[in-house]
């Protein structure tokens, strides 16, 4: 393989440990909040779901953003993104038995450098 092809792999694998990290750190973010983490990187024909969390009869769908700041992780979701999202969680929440109950947030967590990760609620809430 050419030089500039090892160089795109190893691109891609860091990112992909990047993300892994990322959202490792984002669900300890909510355990110590209280949430039981319920899915991790749920995959639906729709697209992914980084995280779904879960405290009493409310469950979140957690975007995990890892950008420099606060502001850049914000502006990473998109109305594409959120309405791919929210197709996917719509199709976790009628696999629910007890989805009658169930209150759905949409929340992101920010992974920023040295710094605990920043919990965002109801990140979707009119932007789409």
């Amino acid at each position: 393989m050419t030089e500039g092809g090892e160089t795109a792999r190893a691109r891609r694998f860091a990112a992909y440990r990047r993300g892994h990290r990322s959202e490792w750190l984002a669900a300890l973010a909510l355990l110590v909040k209280g949430y039981r983490i319920v899915a991790r990187r749920y995959r639906t024909k729709l697209g992914e779901i980084d995280l779904i969390a879960r405290r009493g009869d409310l469950v979140l769908i957690v975007e995990v953003k890892a950008r420099p700041t606060l502001a850049e992780a914000m502006d990473a979701i998109g109305g594409m993104s959120a309405r791919r999202i929210e197709g996917a969680a719509d199709l976790w929440l009628v696999r629910q038995r007890d989805y009658a109950r169930l209150s759905l947030r949409f929340d992101m967590v920010a992974v920023l450098p040295r710094r605990w990760p920043v919990h965002v609620e109801n990140i979707f809430q009119g932007r789409i």
